[in-house]
């Protein structure tokens, strides 16, 4: 990080099929990144790549890529799948109150930069064609710059991760990974270059956008655990080939998120999509969760640990949730008083040392509940703020809760802001006018007023100078 400013490269998603509560983890962990660097005053320049290329992402029994077989199946053009998925992800992503990176680029949009690094790595002689397709030799590189510098993993480990797709017949060693590989007859996504007419190696794409956009040298890189090995670590082989040293200072990986102490597979059973999340269609799921609901669910847990799904666990989240969004409503209709009665000092520092300490995203929510219990206590008419104290305790609520946890409350979670607004301010100003019927002690149009949003389905609860209602 230098000069204000921070370069942040962030696996994104292959786009052949709608996200999944997998694909939800990196997203909420780089987005609160990403907020919360931005919060620093760090001028950020996010790139998050789109994977179209899926050749390594091939079904078990034919080996073909995804997106073309659905282009195939559908006879839709390659490009009319990827767009399709990407406009689902992010759709999701928008409800998941992710902010879009600042550069979003497609690995078929990139061919032309991704033959030009292969060619580097060719020039340096860590690269050899075989047959129209071009192998990384990973011996020897490994002779020279220590292949498994990330995960401690040697290029025996290799052996269980090769995947039959890269032609085992046409390698020197079974764990040289593709550059580029030749297309076979039929295969639709395919591009000219000085080996054949092809496509890159799925490695490969991370860095050449990566340099691209974010220079020889950057900050950040990240993705799930998953990744670490084999595609990172092929990554840093590839950049450390290609312009002999490695490009990036930090790198970053979350967890996974398993299911009921499983792990997500299809095979399983338990592969839930975003949109089965939202809409509560999946025999796992209980009933619908709020997209808030899910964000608030995975920002419980610090990144580097596991998080396992169950309907109690969003449930739990959701009950959570719902106190949060009461006591910051509360937050915001208290008065300020002569003096505080109440400690809340010191909780800005609390919440900074949390951040500071990893991204300890649960310690901030604990920070912040423990707070609540200071706001509660004033709101019920049992102690009081200050103007200072209270103007301070709502802008670390804002800038914790909304600005780098980035929930949204209420109306916003909704999907349907104008209408939900509405909604809520005509019943805040019926409660206003039912107020001012019992300061002037008219007893009979208070007691309508309360009757009719009773028998409509709202529940009121008077306090001394207001009264909380929910429906």
């Amino acid at each position: 990080m230098h000069e204000g400013k921070v370069g942040m490269y962030v696996c994104g998603p292959t786009v052949y099929g709608d996200a999944h509560l997998g694909h939800a983890r990196p997203a909420i962990t780089f987005d609160l990144l990403y907020r919360y660097l931005q919060h620093l005053g760090y001028k950020v320049r996010y790139v998050r790549n789109i994977t179209d290329v899926g050749h390594l992402e091939h079904d078990a029994d034919e080996g073909e890529d995804k997106i073309a077989k659905k282009a195939r199946l559908e006879q839709l053009e390659p490009m009319e799948v990827v767009q399709y998925y990407l406009n689902r992800y992010h759709h999701d992503m928008e409800l998941l109150n992710v902010l879009p990176p600042s550069i979003e680029p497609h690995a078929s949009g990139h061919i032309i930069e991704q033959i030009e690094f292969i060619k580097k790595i060719e020039e340096a002689g860590f690269a050899y064609e075989s047959n129209g397709s071009v192998y990384f030799d990973v011996e020897k590189y490994n002779k020279k710059h220590n292949y498994g510098v990330l995960s401690g993993r040697s290029v025996e480990d290799m052996l269980s991760t090769t995947r039959e797709l890269d032609g085992q017949e046409e390698k020197r060693h079974t764990y040289d990974f593709a550059l580029w590989k030749k297309a076979q007859k039929g295969h639709i996504m395919r591009w000219p270059s000085p080996w054949s007419d092809g496509f890159p190696g799925w490695h490969l794409e991370c860095s050449t956008m990566g340099t691209k956009y974010l220079g020889e040298e950057f900050d950040i890189h990240g993705g799930g655990m998953d990744l670490l090995f084999p595609h990172h670590e092929c990554e840093i082989a590839q950049s450390v080939a290609a312009l002999g040293h490695s490009t990036v200072h930090y790198w970053m990986h979350n967890n996974m998120i398993t299911i009921n102490g499983q792990k997500m597979g299809k095979s399983l059973g338990n592969f839930i999509t975003l949109e089965q999340l939202f809409s509560g269609d999946h025999a796992l799921l209980e009933r619908a969760y709020a997209p808030m609901t899910i964000r608030f669910f995975i920002l419980q847990a610090h990144y580097r640990s596991t998080v396992d799904f169950s309907n109690e666990a969003l449930d739990a989240a959701e009950k959570g949730l719902k106190r949060m969004a009461e006591t910051y409503e509360r937050l915001l209709k208290i008065e300020a008083k002569n003096e505080s009665t109440v400690e809340v000092s010191g909780l800005r520092e609390r919440c900074d040392a949390a951040m500071a300490d990893d991204l300890n995203s649960p310690m901030v929510i604990a920070e912040l509940f423990d707070a609540s219990r200071a706001i509660n206590v004033v709101y019920e008419g049992k102690g009081s703020l200050s103007a200072k104290d209270l103007d301070e305790l709502k802008d670390v609520f804002k800038t914790y809760l909304v600005d780098i946890l980035g929930l949204r409350f209420g109306d916003a979670d909704s999907g349907n802001n104008g209408q939900m607004a509405a909604f809520k301010g005509a019943v805040e100003l019926l409660l206003r006018y039912r107020q001012k019927a019992k300061q002037n002690k008219d007893w009979a149009t208070s007691d309508e007023i309360r009757n009719e949003l009773q028998s409509l389905g709202f529940t009121l609860k008077d306090g001394k100078d207001h009264t909380d209602w929910s429906l």
